[in-house]
This record gives C-alpha cells, sequence and structure tokens, in this order.
C-alpha cells in the first residue's frame, strides 16, 4: 500500500503480511513447521503456505481450543507448530489451552495472533483485542513480541520459530509505514532506541512506535527533546535499556494500542516504580471498550496518536520542572 502526502510517498504494509510470508519461508526451509489456523486462513496470511505446501497446514475450523491443544501435541511430537488466528478469539478465547497445554508443559508453540488493537476499525469491539497483552503477560514461561513494522514482524516470527518455548506474536490488520529495515537488528529481549533525547524516553510498541517517532520530530521542533525506545519485546522486558534512559532523561511515556491497565504501561511502571521511580504517563485505552470506525478516527478518538502524546509530553515536563 503506498500513500501519497504533499512531501513524501510514504510506503505502508501490515505485519499480517510479513507474517504469511516469514511462515512460508521457514516452512520450505524446515519441514517441521507446521501452521493451523481457526478458519481464517486468508485473513492471517496463510494463503501462499497452503497452496504451497499443504502437507504442513492444519484447518481445525471455528475451535479455538481445539486448536492449542492439537498444537501442544505437534510441539511434543517435535514438530515447531505456528497457531493462527485473531487476537480476540485466540488468546481471547483460548487462555486456558494456551496455559495449561501449552506453557505448562513448556510446549514449542508459536501463537500468532492479528487483528489486534483499535486499528481492527469498523469490526468494533468485540473484535478489537485490548486486553490481549494483559491476560498473556501473567503466563509464566511465555515470551511476547510486539512487532512494530512489517520488517521487524518478518524478523518476530524468524526469532520465534528458533526459539525453544511458547511465544505470543501481537500483529495488526492496518498497514503501517517502514519503521526498520531488512538491517536493523532484532533480539528477543532487547530495546531498540531509535531515537536519541535528553528531556523524556517514549516507550513504545506495535503500530505507536510510528506515533511515537511522529510526535518526536513535533516535540523537537518545540525545543523538547525526546528518546524513543521501540519495546517490540514485552516479555521478557529490557530492563536495562529502559532504566539506563528514564535515568538520562527523568520523565517516562508509554504508548500502546491496549488497555494501559496490564499492557506495557503497567510492565514499564512496575520496573520503575522498583528501580528507578519517576514521573510517567500512559496512552492507551483507558478502561473501556472501542467501537466501530475507521483506524485513524478511532485512534484518535480514544487518544492513541502523536499528538496525545506531544500533549502528554508536554503536561510532563512543565508539571516536572
Amino acid at each position: 500500500m503506498t500513500v501519497e502526502t504533499k512531501d513524501q510517498v510514504i510506503v505502508k504494509k501490515a505485519t499480517r503480511d510479513a507474517f504469511g510470508e516469514a511462515i512460508l519461508q521457514l516452512a520450505r526451509e524446515n519441514k517441521q513447521i507446521v501452521a493451523l489456523s481457526a478458519n481464517l486462513a486468508e485473513s492471517t496470511r496463510l494463503d501462499g503456505l497452503i497452496k504451497e505446501l499443504p502437507d504442513q497446514y492444519f484447518e481445525v475450523g471455528v475451535a479455538e481450543q481445539n486448536m492449542a491443544g492439537i498444537a501442544a501435541g505437534l510441539a511434543l511430537s517435535g514438530k515447531i507448530p505456528f497457531i493462527t488466528s485473531f487476537a480476540a478469539f485466540s488468546p481471547g478465547r483460548n487462555w486456558e489451552q494456551i496455559r495449561v497445554a501449552i506453557c505448562y508443559n513448556n510446549a514449542n508453540v508459536k501463537i500468532v495472533s492479528t487483528h489486534a488493537g483499535l486499528s481492527v476499525g469498523a469490526d468494533g469491539a468485540t473484535h478489537q483485542a485490548l486486553e490481549d497483552i494483559a491476560i498473556t503477560r501473567a503466563i509464566p514461561d511465555l515470551v511476547i513480541l510486539s512487532p512494530a513494522d512489517y520488517y521487524e514482524a518478518k524478523k518476530a516470527v524468524i526469532a520465534a520459530a528458533e526459539y525453544k518455548g511458547p511465544v505470543y506474536i501481537r500483529l495488526s490488520r492496518q498497514p503501517s509505514p517502514f519503521i526498520t529495515d531488512e538491517s536493523t537488528r532484532f533480539e528477543i529481549g532487547k530495546c531498540n532506541i531509535l531515537k536519541e533525547g535528553k528531556d523524556l524516553t517514549i516507550v513504545a510498541m506495535g503500530l505507536m512506535v510510528n506515533e511515537a517517532m511522529l510526535a518526536a520530530d513535533k516535540l523537537e521542533k518545540e525545543g523538547i527533546s525526546a528518546e524513543v525506545i521501540n519495546c517490540h519485546t514485552i516479555k521478557p522486558l529490557d530492563k536495562q535499556t529502559i532504566i539506563s534512559s528514564v535515568k538520562k532523561t527523568g520523565r517516562a511515556i508509554t504508548a500502546e494500542e491496549h488497555q494501559i491497565i496490564g499492557g506495557l504501561g503497567s510492565a514499564v511502571s512496575e520496573i520503575l516504580s522498583e528501580n528507578y521511580p519517576v514521573p510517567i504517563k500512559r496512552i492507551g485505552i483507558h478502561d473501556c471498550f472501542g467501537e466501530s470506525g475507521s483506524a485513524g478516527e478511532l485512534l484518535s478518538k480514544y487518544g492513541c496518536n502523536c499528538d496525545n502524546i506531544v500533549e502528554a509530553a508536554k503536561t510532563l515536563i512543565s508539571n516536572t520542572k
């Protein structure tokens, strides 16, 4: 997808598209890699794998709980299964099976969930998973990844396949701008500092990383230097990078397309309160459900865009000078 603006052409691509390409590449190279779908193969971009490698695909129908159990069995038999659905249904509908069948057994299953966050848009509140990080973060032994763009999503899928143990990957339906490129480092458990600054730290995940970068550019024009951290791994959280940044800036903002309760904002607040307490503001969904609308309209209404980050930064600096 290409978007033309007055000054430039912005190329966008959805992170779910990256998954479709990456899983096909991995399955070609390793016959132990298989994919499972709960009747959403087209939406989760498994079309290419089904067409080229049908023996490495399992369609379980609208049965997300069964899908998790089947995947656990496949993993314990030596396969590397990727289970796929909308985030509202997996982990939304099969949380117990993910907890017991997959994570309790430390089964080598990868849970790939698309259509997360408000940016699902017109599908509305029932399909907008705004709680998935909160419910998965509490499960022991589960790695949680939320890539910022297309390139990072491909790397996250490849890294998950190489990692021994359960992994949850949160992907989006909405195309988003490229922030990283093929050479950008990706390592599970390590944040990336995209822009250095000295006045405050912005820790963002997923599609909100782009909003954080836009906000940092606007703040810079007003004489405010913001450090932007791409927190693609929510668990295990890169405590060292975040704490080191905040020790330099003295203030923090978190930005997520998720409830501020139990999500990235909670995770960052927890480590800072224990290690280096500073003033912090959390950008995200404030304990409410979403609604139908375009992605842009919803992100604006619910306070999840660059302007909201800019406003929060100004307030934070004003109150802590």
